[in-house]
Parts: C-alpha cells; structure tokens; sequence
C-alpha cells in the first residue's frame, strides 16, 4: 500500500492521459474540419475491418449533482429529446457518407448528462438509427450510463434487446449528508433493484462509479458506502478523485474548500478505498478502476491487452473513434476533434448541414510516437524505445525510480506493482508539451 509520504509527493495536477496531446495543448490553428474529414476517411480506409467506437453524448439531467464535472444541460422538459436525437442521427448521417460504407461497430456508448433522461420508446428510436446503417461485430460491447434514481426495467429492457450488456451506474457516495451537498440522490435498496434487474435479464458487466474527496465525506461514512457496495458485488469499480474546479463548475461552489477533505484525510480515504476493494477480490487495473477477475476489462489488463480513449479504459481496440452529440470527442488515431460545447450550437450546426466540428488537433509523428508511449504505459505498464531513453524522459523519471515506481533500463520503461497507482505521473514524464509550455492556470485536477 501507498505511503502518506508518496501520496503528498505526487499529489500534483496531472491529465487523465484520454488523449495525447491532451486538450489545452491541441493546435487548433492548423485544425480544419476538411482536414478532419479527410483523417476520418483515411484511417478509416486502412482499419474499416476491425470496426469502429462509438460515443453518443446525451447530456440532459432533470436536476445538477453539484459535483459534476460533466457536460450537461439541467432541464425537466422532456420535449428536447427527439430534437436533440434527430440531430445526433443527423450527425450520424453525414459520417456515414463520409465513410462510404456501413461501418462495423466494435463498441457503444451512451454518456452523460444522464442517459437514462431520455424515454426508452426514444433511447431505441435512436440506437434503433444507429444500428440501421451499421453491423455489430461478434466482439461488441455496448454500454450506457444511468442514474439508479431514475432507470427503470423498460430502460433495462429495451436496451438489452438492442444489444446493451453493459452497464454503468452512477453511485459516488450513500452518506446522507454527501448526497445533500452534492445534490445526488440514491439509496442502496434502489441501486440493488436496478443491479439484480439488470443481471437476472442478462446483463454480462455492471460498473459502479464511486468518487473519494467529497464534501463532508469521512472515513466512516465512505466505509459504510464500500460495505454496501461489496454485498451487491458489481464486476467493476471506478473509484475516483473528486475534482475541485470551481471556476470551470460554478455549481461546486454550492459548498467551499474548507468543506472538503484534504491532504492526509483525502489519501486517508483512497486508501480506504483501495484496501476494501482489494481485500475482496477486486484488482488494481490502474488510473482508478478495479475489476473482478471474470470482468472483460480485468481480464484484457491481465493480457496487457487494454486500450485507452476518451471514454477511459476499454478491452475493445479501434483506430477510429467517432463522437456524437454536443461536446463529444472523436478519435481519428491521426487527428482530434471536438463538437461544440453547447446544445444550441450543436443544434445549429447540424441544421445547416455541417458536421459540427468545432476545435481539434493533427498529430504530428512525434506526437504519434509520444501517445504510443503513454498508452503503453497506462495499458501494458512497460514501454520501450527503439534507441534510449530521451535525455529528458530518463531525468523526468529519476524521481519516479528513486521511489520504486518504475523500473529502467537503456530502452526501457517499466511500471511496477507500486507505480500502478501513480501512473498519471509517470505519464506526465513523456508529455513533451506539457515540459514545453507549463499552464499558466490550473487546468488539471490532482493525481491523487
């Protein structure tokens, strides 16, 4: 287990390493959506055979968990959703022409905002679309998240009919008192109706989202949470830090730092965390998720065959990852680009018939290069070099092999059983723009 000592010492703001460059560091200047057009076709022309991702944003909540750092749009009029669908298979549609061809589909995804908003009659009309124009591999994963609150058998329902196996509940903490201050309301008996639902249907993974670090959160009270958590046995775990950005959230400054546990008393509760979890059989898969043994994402880190993408660790690998909705992320594995951040725009855009890109970035080789170090690093914890080890990278990383971290040699990087829980860090070794350009403001959470 880590010490407190390690814990401080590494407690700095660092990426969550979803791409390479991260966002703040994209050239939007050289970024066209022409050029963004042609990255899709060609990448997708040299792997269209393994299939591509897919993330659908759906960013609607009926109320705003305080915590939040999502983008969402808090509303009660259900009337926005078939507008909002008909825009994202509009979106569709244009990507499809793009393509040339109905694509294969590896992986699915529905993120929020709070995708169990939306009615299932519409939830289908939209997969129902997707899937029209496009074939399941034999391999595919489907997912989506859900508010236990407010996910009913019928969503359970119609979106296993259509596919969905797995499914990712949003927990983050049951202490009365957290769920006050982060206005997020849900009692472990409506968590177990959802989760039993879900697998006596057949639902192949459940996930739990936790989150340490919040408001008035304790060690007692977070322990009570984890008990519970462990009776119900979900195959995975993500158990996150909270992120404090109040000048990007304005609805986290509904309670103040002096409300938080930090320092000691936050590491005190990963700690927690982490030793509850493992005590039981779950396993350290790294960057905050733990599995159990017979989990697809367990099973690919033990294989060292895990990949990493704007939805966070996945077992499914493709070279193209296409975004939809406001505010979401596409993956050209040459090339990033990012729809624009508001429902409004969003709806514009593709009224007028445009693929609503609004910002991203080209890789060039080196930055190739880099990003395959990183994913290296977060998904098979070793990476090596051709020649050495940059100058720079070896010296980044003395601190990081002084502490037992990682372990190097003249063309090798390797993590070790200590460093798993610290690989923000040792990411950040290799991010040549980050050492090239040190953000003036605080743009990254803190590792730990």
């Amino acid at each position: 287990m880590e010490t407190a000592a390690l814990l401080k010492k590494y407690n700095v703001a660092a990426p969550r390493y979803t791409s390479y460059p991260t966002v703040p560091y994209w050239d939007r200047e050289s970024f066209s959506a022409a050029k963004w057009q042609k990255s899709v076709q060609q990448i997708y022309a040299q792997h269209h055979e393994e299939g591509i991702s897919l993330y659908i944003h759906l960013p609607f909540c009926e109320s705003l968990c305080t915590y939040c750092g999502c983008n969402t749009r808090i509303t009660k009029n259900h009337a926005v959703e078939m507008p909002y669908i008909e825009a994202v298979l509009a979106e569709w549609k244009m990507y499809l022409n793009l393509l040339g061809e109905q694509p294969k589909i590896k992986e699915l995804h529905l993120g929020g905002g709070t995708p169990t908003f939306f009615h299932p009659e519409n939830l289908h009309t939209l997969i129902a679309g997707i899937l029209d124009h496009a074939v399941l591999t034999p391999e595919s994963s489907l997912s989506f998240e859900a508010h236990p609150a407010n996910t009913t058998l019928i969503h359970l329902e119609t979106l296993y009919e259509l596919g969905f196996k797995r499914l990712s509940l949003g927990i983050q903490d049951f202490d009365p008192k957290v769920q006050l201050m982060i206005n997020r309301f849900q009692t472990p008996k409506q968590v177990l109706t959802v989760t039993e639902q879900a697998r006596k249907m057949g639902y192949l993974s459940i996930n739990f989202d936790l989150i340490y670090g919040l408001p008035f959160q304790n060690i007692s009270g977070l322990s009570s949470t984890l008990k519970e958590v462990i009776q119900m046995r979900p195959d995975r775990i993500a158990f996150y830090s909270y992120a404090h950005v109040p000048w990007l959230k304005p609805g986290q400054r509904h309670y103040t730092e002096k409300d938080l546990p930090v320092g000691d008393e936050k590491f005190a509760l990963y700690q927690l965390g982490k030793r509850m979890l493992m005590d039981v059989g779950y396993h350290d898969i790294g960057m905050d998720h733990f599995g159990l043994n017979n989990d697809s994402l367990c099973i690919a880190s033990q294989k060292h065959q895990l990949h990493r993408n704007f939805m966070g660790y996945t077992d499914q690998h493709t070279h193209l990852l296409i975004g939809l909705g406001v505010s979401s992320i596409s993956d050209g594995w040459n090339a990033f680009a990012q729809n624009p951040k508001t429902v409004e725009a969003y709806l514009e855009r593709v009224n007028e018939g445009e693929l609503p890109v609004e910002k991203g970035h080209l890789l060039s080789n080196e930055d190739l290069e880099i990003r395959q170090h990183i994913l290296n690093v977060m998904c098979r914890e070793i990476t090596s070099y051709i020649h050495e080890i940059p100058k720079q990278v070896y010296e980044r990383l003395s601190p990081l092999i002084a502490d037992g971290l990682v372990q190097v040699t003249d063309k090798e990087v390797r993590v070790t059983h200590a460093g798993k829980s610290f690989l923000r860090n040792i990411c950040m070794a290799f991010d040549e723009k980050l050492w090239a350009k040190q953000p003036a403001t605080k743009i990254f959470s803190a590792a730990i």
